[in-house]
């Protein structure tokens, strides 16, 4: 029935899944998991395979309920040193998640806190805007298509040939023994202001290697004091104060 549908109207069918995740009812892999419960239905019939073919206008149910799409949602939020950056974490560490629903609270007392995911990550030991949404598809956008701009306090003075160096790119050692080295790069590396005993670089990046500024500035023998992303996607940090996270504007797409 799809496949004639589809070459009527052009429509292009995503599993299952993917489009309980898309409507902003759940994370991908907890959609996933309710379709093999068999706890979800589409158009009426039990469905058990994550990637049973499915378009945007087929309905669904969850439990019984329908999941209807969501209205997408945007935040940015000033991330506090000291969290990790995912729904969960095994360690029982605080995360950006537990921060988000405490400050959503505050912002939208009553309301419930919407399905919303960060947008990449900054690692525990780093601070500055992270995005929040539940639209996937400006979420995989705004991960391939921007560079991130970063504030980074460094013990000592690198010198102009090491960032010079940063800029071109070179070979960094594998994070986990036995795998392979990870060429590195920084679209520019540059001095942003210098006191006695340690400096601030601003770089910039259009990748997102795991610890990439970190490893690169441990490798040319420099200790990151403090990293701080200041600026993704178009937006600042501006005057957002640590842990707060505010509402985005973000333009239709078409």
């Amino acid at each position: 029935m799809h496949d004639s549908w589809n070459k009527k109207s052009g429509a292009k069918p995503h599993g299952v899944a993917r489009v309980i995740s898309k409507r902003g009812y759940c994370s991908r892999s907890k959609a996933e998991m309710l379709v093999k419960e068999g706890r979800v239905t589409l158009n009426g019939k039990a469905v058990t395979n994550p990637e049973a073919p499915t378009l945007e206008t087929d309905k669904i149910t969850v439990d019984g309920k329908p999941v209807i799409a969501n209205k997408f949602i945007y935040f940015m939020m000033n991330k506090p040193r000291g969290y990790v950056t995912t729904a969960n974490d095994e360690k029982g560490r605080a995360t950006v998640m537990d921060l988000f629903r405490e400050q959503f609270a505050k912002i939208f007392p009553g309301e419930p806190v919407p399905h919303i995911s960060p947008v990449g990550r900054l690692d525990a030991a780093s601070e500055g805007l992270l995005l929040f949404t539940n639209d996937t598809e400006w979420a995989n956008l705004t991960l391939t298509a921007h560079t991130k701009v970063y504030r980074v306090q460094v013990a000592g003075h690198p010198t102009a040939e090491h960032l010079a160096q940063m800029e071109k790119g070179f070979n960094v050692p594998p994070r986990v023994f036995g795998e392979p080295e990870e060429f590195m790069h920084a679209v520019s590396a540059k001095l942003h202001s210098e006191g006695e005993k340690n400096c601030w670089l601003e770089i910039v990046l259009d990748e997102g290697r795991n610890r990439e500024i970190r490893r690169m500035l441990a490798h040319l023998g420099y200790e990151v004091l403090r990293l701080v992303r200041i600026k993704f996607a178009g937006y600042e940090l501006g005057d957002l104060k640590s842990g707060e996270i505010r509402e985005l504007k973000v333009a239709t797409r078409t």
